[in-house]
């Protein structure tokens, strides 16, 4: 049976984070081979579900539908799988798998980091297909107290720290969302998102309850989105945590938040709550503008590589928010494209900057000086991902950007200003992203002096050339010593850049793909 895919997504990486602790006091090496088989395991599990909803189809209007126990809406748990969820469940099948293969090197190591992996990738399934808002809080706990954890994998009292940061915002993000469906199950008895559409429609759009709890779950989500000014625990978290960790957190953590704004905005909510609602609307869409304004201006003044793609993931994810609120079809299909563009743009990002720091000991902007004449493909499939990220065309970066933008015009040309203020912005943020990605081009193809006697052919990669120890010099006048690039890692970062700009040909099969959704929501 098709539906019981959809438990199975959930409970076997949740079944499997059990086992490296159950074996670890025998095996300490046990980790990474039960966490390996689990996420290929899920990656055709990812597979299978996507076939029966974009190929075979669903086998309900709401796509594929599993009761939890038997007990049927509104009182049964549902786990529901449509176009949306389904994306999104492949998007972290292959992120979790492709994370492996870089950690496996890189690390962190041991059973505990692994159990914890996979706990968060669990957790991350669950708020894919769970139908339910109170379940929805409990994945999104699962997730939280997970990625505390492993932001603090590596034991240092830098990453500590931000651990603490995030887990102090993330609580009170998660505590706000609470208070909201508390409230709109006081209005309306349910908590069953298909049940809760209807409901909310007859208890009326205006009730005082049904706006308070959507505005409370707004802003605990954007907290765990990151959108200014709740993005406080982003930069910390992203650069104090072990690179692997980095690579998932950043291509799932927000990504998962936004599409659980997205998907009670519309399952739940509905375009007709906010159209009755203007206020709410616009206070959405002037946070969304704030959001991708001011990210795209602190990413530009960052020296630091991961500070500068978090704060980079603040703009980006202010589109998305913004792609919400202006409750048009054309903005929502690139609010889908850009939540799933930026979240495997933001895994390949990272991961070359994982590669760059593991294999060459870069951790800034100009470490880069010069580096592409050493590490040519890596520096190569970097560029590309920049590129995307900036939107360059054809990327996934330009498609998303395109659909939210137009319909932004849309929505102004009908009379809404404020997103004519959006279109505006984001054309601001594109030329931000432009600078700051040119001058990591400048760096690592302009920048520095050719490398002495002493260093040439000493600083290869197995990715990029003759393999072998050596040393690379740095800025401040040290020399770290000098690693093989992981081939397995190298490889999937040229899967992702090469995936990056396929993507951006894919404009008329994603309206096809999506259509649909967009039908039902809008």
């Amino acid at each position: 049976m098709s539906d019981l895919l959809l438990p199975l997504a959930i409970v076997v990486p949740i079944l499997a984070a059990t086992l490296p602790l159950l074996f670890g006091p025998r095996y300490d090496r046990i980790g990474w081979p039960i966490a390996a088989i689990t996420t290929v395991s899920l990656v055709g599990i990812a597979a299978s579900i996507a076939r029966i909803v974009f190929v075979e189809g669903p086998p309900t209007e709401y796509g594929i539908v599993h009761e939890l126990g038997g007990w049927q809406r509104p009182y049964g748990i549902e786990l529901v799988a449509d176009e949306l969820s389904a994306s999104l469940v492949v998007l972290v099948a292959l992120v979790a798998a492709g994370t492996l293969v870089f950690s496996r090197v890189a690390g962190p190591r041991g059973n505990a980091f692994y159990s914890g992996y996979l706990l968060l990738t669990g957790g991350l399934m669950g708020i894919s297909l769970t139908g339910d808002l109170f379940n929805l809080f409990v994945f999104l706990e699962i997730v939280g107290l997970t990625t505390y954890a492993l932001v603090a994998a590596d034991r240092s009292g830098a990453s500590a720290y931000a651990s603490i940061k995030y887990l102090l915002v993330g609580t009170v993000g998660a505590s706000l969302y609470l208070v909201g469906v508390g409230y709109t199950f006081l209005a309306t008895g349910s908590l069953n998102m298909i049940d809760l559409q209807a409901t909310i429609a007859t208890v009326g759009y205006g009730d005082p309850l049904i706006r308070a709890g959507y505005a409370l779950i707004v802003v605990g989500l954007s907290l765990k989105i990151a959108v200014f000014p709740l993005h406080v625990w982003q930069p910390d978290a992203y650069q104090r945590a072990p690179d692997a960790v980095t690579t998932v957190i950043a291509a799932l953590v927000s990504t998962s938040a936004a599409y659980a704004l997205l998907r009670i905005t519309y399952t739940v909510f509905t375009v007709e709550f906010l159209a009755a609602n203007d206020g709410i609307t616009n206070a959405m869409l002037l946070a969304a503008g704030v959001s991708i304004l001011v990210g795209s201006v602190l990413a530009a003044m960052q020296s630091d590589l991961k500070r500068l793609f978090a704060y980079s993931s603040v703009a980006q994810f202010g589109m998305i928010v913004a792609a919400i609120a202006l409750a048009n079809e054309t903005a929502l299909l690139g609010g889908i494209i850009h939540l799933l563009g930026h979240g495997l743009l933001k895994f390949g990002l990272f991961l070359a900057v994982g590669l760059l720091a593991y294999g060459y000991g870069v951790r800034r902007v100009a470490d880069l000086a010069s580096l592409a004449r050493r590490a040519p493909y890596l520096s190569g499939a970097f560029v590309v991902l920049g590129l995307a990220l900036v939107g360059i065309p054809p990327s996934i970066g330009l498609l998303g950007k395109w659909y939210i933008a137009l319909g932004a015009v849309e929505a102004a040309g009908g009379g809404d200003l404020a997103a004519l203020g959006i279109a505006a912005v984001m054309l601001v943020s594109t030329l931000f992203t432009l600078a700051y990605v040119a001058r990591i081009i400048e760096q690592l193809y302009f920048a520095g002096a050719d490398p002495g006697p002493g260093d040439a052919g000493s600083t290869a990669s197995a990715a990029d050339g003759p393999t072998g120890p050596g040393t690379l010099a740095q800025p401040d006048g040290g020399r770290t010593e000098q690693r093989d690039v992981p081939t397995g890692a190298f490889v999937v970062l040229v899967v992702v850049a090469l995936i990056a700009v396929g993507l951006g040909f894919a404009g008329f099969a994603a309206a096809d793909l999506f259509g649909p959704f967009l039908g039902r929501m809008i």
